[in-house]
């Protein structure tokens, strides 16, 4: 399902000739044309090499690659911070630089998320950026007035696939579960990053911490972190020479753990840079499934609605703190944030094991129709093709009847998909379907679901026809 994105903006951004003066134009969000931030940056080199590799992800197709179209990043303004985010055109790596308050001196004059104009021009500008001089940067036009009813000055369209969208609210479920697995100081992140195979050497490795560096196997050990494509680790590999540390996070994995994701971050006392890689390269985050069985429940809608109204921008959203406001438990929390992060409204920072706010325009309800499986398996209850007995469910298929299995795993089933991917994509649609049985989701397709694909819709604050 392709779409194609018309981000209008009232020029073009651009750095000063004297390298002071950084604008980025913004196009769509809380307003029109948003101004986020104005002020300056500290470290001036830093940012500019942070930006690019963010940047450089938006336009990077890694498993097989294609000629470039560059989308634009999104940058969110919080209370104390700017988050630059991207995903690749496979959508297999998520990216974001985070310019935390020691890095700004200025004021965030809006709290919101928009699209960040990053062309050509700009891109070779800001690699030109050196030195230890701060960087006044403004997110945001300087004069509003420049708008005319001509309509805008700059305006450009690129494909928008729909999985770039769904992959925020797969890569914030898949995150939530990662802690810190190792920390190497710069020298020895240096060291191992070289160490890394290069170009088109897609196989799945495994980094385990070793003294004060890393080691690779090619088996997974317990406390090992995956690498699923050292290549894909490349955008950060400018960012190096400002970093004090490397930080991964992952999963826990045993010895006969699968391939899992990974999220590999440069960090200095300014600002965070971090590439989050999917479980294999050829795998794009939006395919995971790990959404689907929050999406799933019949009260998660309105828990996410209590949620939501409990909101505020703090720079970390704290789950306990929700749980106690709402009355709700901890589980029913979580499901609620994963609703708002398939609805655009929140992601998960690993550095601070805790969500922040994005406030992408697009609802769970597209999300939903996004989600061939979610759909599908709400067709199956509607239909009534679920049979349960005791710990063993019966679903009818087209193809023949399937056998669901409650187990010490979950659920299993007998369908080829669930033989593909033993559960590691998330739940198959008949396993999903037997999930909303048992949990008493009511058999009448909801709305949201029922509705075709094809549609228009705001994506932020751009046109998006499918």
């Amino acid at each position: 399902m392709a779409a194609v994105a018309s981000y209008s903006y009232l020029g073009s951004s651009s750095l000063a000739p004297d390298g002071g003066h950084l604008t980025l134009q913004t196009s769509g969000g809380p307003t029109t044309h948003p101004r986020f931030f104005t002020g300056f940056v500290t470290a001036a080199e830093a940012a500019a090499v942070g930006l690019l590799a963010v940047a450089e992800v938006a336009r990077t197709r890694y498993h097989q690659p294609i000629n470039p179209a560059s989308l634009d990043p999104v940058v969110t303004g919080g209370r104390d911070r700017l988050r630059f985010e991207s995903f690749s055109g496979c959508c297999g790596v998520y990216a974001r630089l985070d310019v935390l308050s020691a890095g700004l001196d200025g004021d965030i004059v809006a709290h919101g998320t928009t699209n960040v104009d990053v062309n050509p021009p700009l891109r070779q500008a800001l690699a030109r950026v050196a030195g230890a001089d701060p960087l006044h940067l403004a997110v945001g036009p300087d004069d509003l007035t420049v708008t005319t009813f001509d309509g805008p000055i700059v305006e450009r369209k690129v494909p928008l696939p729909s999985r770039w969208l769904r992959g925020f609210a797969e890569a914030q479920v898949i995150t939530s579960s990662f802690d810190l697995r190792a920390q190497v100081g710069a020298t020895d992140a240096m060291a191992f990053l070289r160490r890394l195979p290069a170009g088109n050497d897609w196989s799945v490795l495994w980094a385990v911490p070793a003294g004060r560096t890393l080691r690779l196997t090619s088996r997974p050990l317990p406390g090992a972190v995956c690498l699923p494509g050292a290549g894909r680790l490349a955008a950060l590999r400018p960012f190096l020479r400002f970093a004090t540390h490397l930080r991964i996070y992952g999963p826990p994995v045993g010895a006969s753990s699968g391939p899992v994701s990974s999220t590999w971050e440069l960090t200095t006392p300014a600002m965070r840079l971090s590439v989050t890689l999917s479980p294999e390269p050829h795998r794009g985050f939006s395919g995971e499934g790990a959404v689907l069985s929050a999406l799933a429940s019949d009260e998660v809608a309105d828990d996410a609605d209590l949620i939501s109204a409990l909101l505020s921008w703090d720079p970390t959203i704290d789950p306990a703190v929700l749980a106690d406001a709402s009355g709700l438990d901890a589980v029913r929390v979580r499901a609620a944030l994963t609703q708002l992060g398939a609805a655009g409204r929140v992601g998960y920072d690993v550095a601070e094991a805790g969500y922040f706010h994005r406030t992408l325009p697009y609802d769970a309800g597209t999300i939903e129709r996004m989600n061939p499986r979610l759909r599908a398996a709400r067709a199956l209850v509607a239909a009534h093709a679920v049979t349960l007995a005791g710990d063993l469910a019966t679903v009818r298929g087209d193809n023949g009847n399937y056998q669901v299995r409650l187990s010490d795993v979950g659920l299993t089933c007998t369908c080829p998909w669930w033989a593909k991917h033993r559960g590691g994509r998330g739940p198959c649609k008949h396993a999903l379907a037997v999930r909303m049985v048992r949990d008493g989701v009511d058999r009448d397709v909801p709305e949201a679901a029922a509705a075709p694909v094809t549609q228009s819709g705001t994506v932020t604050g751009t046109e998006v026809t499918r």
